[in-house]
């Protein structure tokens, strides 16, 4: 009697199906466990007497039967015609044929004919496999059960013939060790996952084949791989809950093969099977099988079918466990890497703002350094000039009055210095409060040229001052002094940094609306100071408006200053609503500064282009 080849099934199983898997609740009934075949159809054959080895012709290569009652001489089979030959020859090579094949023992019943005689073994088939996976012997041992007469004999052989030579069982077979080779070169989950539903799918003809990982102790599975026919609904991403199917939790229990199988409404059956690592479940095969013709519920898998699901499952398995740690290692990798970029990435933050921390502190030093000595110039004029006052040392009441009046002029530039430090501090400290009002800008460069003119005159310098024509006067929204102030210090940095050539002062109405303190104002004054001076390098245009800074502090020794005078211009101009930029094309080539005002009311333009008049 064949004890474990597959048994007999159509060799169409994709029979009409009414509905899915996913209209079929998971069922609560007491699931069927299943036997527990020896892997790989091997069953130990206890007190073998008959051994041999041959080759798919069925040439014997060696031979040994001890049996006390009966016993044949090696050489009378070894390298000899048959002598001791199969029944039905044919049938028999097909099954040697079938073990060389899937390279898988096989155990069964047979007859053979020796002197007339039959004798019937229980005989084990196994492969010789050679290096590279390959067999071209098996070698059979047998344990003699009785002597039987011919028809007997034949009988037993034609019984088995037609499930042991099933056609489907080679082809499956081949397909689904095509499936494990492909598991164990994989170490992607996501690869692992989908060609183990579409191997077991496409091998065993199933409806529906899932997949699920599981981590104990969750009481529920998600669907992470599918394979189904083209008539059935997807279940991939659904929950199954293990208390909804009995079977389902007894298969992750057990680490065995369980089957549920329903003849009720569309007859169906399910078969659940775990993938184990050490010992422990880390994930739940599930095949579905529906058919429109009454399905056998006692065993609907064939012996072969579990043989081959369970070493599938125990390289699904294997595989998810090693792709996970791969997959974990390379995750804790990556964080390990991010978390090593966040920490350089501070690294270098905390390094720049050293870097600009011990540069902030180099600038102030040097502005204190410099301040304290534009402090000194102009109160030492202050003291030294009242000093030759008090000592009388004026010859007479003009020479007097001009002392005095340097005097004035120094402690005017003391005050002029002390204002500038004090602006900084407010508008560093936020509380720099200006109040916007209507200005004439007539007024305002009428009053820039009295301040500026008298020490271009001093320098040889030309001062131009270049306005619109417009029908009315240009009024534009800022404070008076702030302007005045901006203007003054734009104007006397391009007469300080100037030898020769000239200053000119172009203002252009911007017809563009903006909006400032949430109010719409007609357009802009854009006020450009354009100088033939000294000019700027590009690589040292970006320190002008630092507080500060100085571009370079031997022209802060050359020329004076405390290197203020554009970072407040700048930061007056910007709580106007104005922008201020500077130009210069490099050292020696001059340079020009801009600034824009708010326009209180739109202006009645003569012609688009601007007239010089000069005032």
């Amino acid at each position: 009697m064949l004890q474990s080849t597959p048994k007999s099934v159509p060799t169409d199983r994709s029979s009409t199906l009414m509905t899915s898997p996913s209209d079929i609740p998971l069922s609560t009934t007491q699931p069927t466990p299943l036997p527990s075949p020896q892997r790989n159809g091997w069953r130990s054959v206890s007190d073998a007497d008959l051994v041999f080895t041959q080759d798919e012709a069925g040439r014997y290569f060696s031979f040994c039967w001890q049996n006390s009652g009966h016993r044949i001489n090696p050489e009378q089979v070894i390298g000899q015609p048959s002598q001791f030959a199969p029944l039905d020859a044919s049938t028999y090579l097909g099954l040697v044929r079938q073990v060389l094949e899937d390279l898988t023992p096989m155990r069964f019943e047979y007859g053979f004919a020796y002197a007339s005689r039959y004798f019937i073994f229980d005989l084990t088939l196994s492969p010789i496999i050679v290096p590279y996976g390959s067999a071209t012997l098996v070698v059979a041992m047998g344990r003699f059960l009785r002597t039987a007469t011919r028809e007997e004999a034949l009988a037993l052989v034609n019984a088995i013939a037609p499930a042991v030579l099933a056609p489907r069982s080679s082809r499956y077979r081949q397909q689904l060790t095509q499936v494990i080779g492909q598991i164990r070169r994989s170490l992607n989950l996501e690869t692992i996952w989908q060609q183990t539903v579409e191997g077991l799918g496409t091998a065993l003809n199933v409806s529906r084949c899932l997949i699920c990982p599981y981590k104990p102790p969750s009481q529920s599975l998600k669907v992470v791989a599918e394979y189904c026919q083209s008539d059935l609904n997807s279940m991939l991403g659904a929950e199954l809950k293990l208390e909804d199917g009995l079977y389902l939790a007894q298969a992750l229990s057990t680490l065995e093969p369980v089957t549920f199988s329903s003849t009720e409404g569309v007859p169906h059956s399910v078969l659940a099977i775990a993938t184990p690592y050490k010992d422990q479940p880390n994930g739940l095969i599930i095949l579905y099988q529906l058919n429109s013709e009454q399905i056998n519920p006692a065993s609907p898998w064939s012996d072969i079918d579990l043989d081959l699901l369970k070493e599938i499952a125990d390289q699904v398995g294997t595989g998810v466990a090693h792709a996970t740690l791969l997959e974990e290692s390379r995750n804790l990798a990556a964080e390990l890497r991010r978390a090593n970029e966040s920490l350089m990435e501070r690294h270098r933050e905390i390094e720049e703002a050293r870097q600009q921390a011990e540069a902030a502190s180099r600038l102030k030093s040097e502005f204190l350094a410099n301040t304290s000595h534009e402090l000194r110039t102009p109160l030492n004029g202050v003291i030294g000039f009242l000093k030759l006052i008090m000592d009388g040392m004026a010859d007479d009441p003009e020479e007097q009055s001009q002392f005095i009046e340097e005097a004035h002029r120094s402690a005017i530039h003391l005050l002029s210095i002390i204002n500038d430090i004090l602006d900084v501090a407010k508008i560093e400290a936020g509380k720099m409060q200006l109040d916007l009002n209507p200005i004439q800008l007539d007024d305002l460069l009428s009053d820039v040229e009295n301040f500026i003119r008298p020490q271009s005159q001093q320098k040889s310098l030309s001062l131009e001052i270049l306005t619109p024509a417009t029908r009315d006067d240009v009024v534009v929204l800022g404070n008076y002094q702030r302007l005045l102030q901006v203007m003054l210090n734009l104007l006397s940095n391009a007469v300080k940094f100037t030898h020769e050539g000239g200053i000119t002062i172009t203002a252009e109405v911007l017809p563009d609306k903006i909006l400032v303190q949430n109010q719409e104002k007609p357009g802009s004054v854009k006020i450009s100071v354009a100088d033939t001076g000294i000019g700027v390098s590009l690589e040292k245009q970006d320190k002008l408006f630092q507080s500060f800074s100085q571009v370079d502090g031997s022209r802060t020794r050359q020329y004076g200053g405390t290197g203020l005078g554009l970072a407040i211009s700048q930061k007056l101009v910007e709580a106007m609503g104005g922008i201020v930029n500077f130009y210069s094309m490099g050292e020696g080539l001059g340079s020009t500064v801009t600034f824009t005002v708010p326009l209180y009311q739109d202006p009645v333009m003569i012609s688009a282009e601007p007239s010089e008049l000069l005032l």
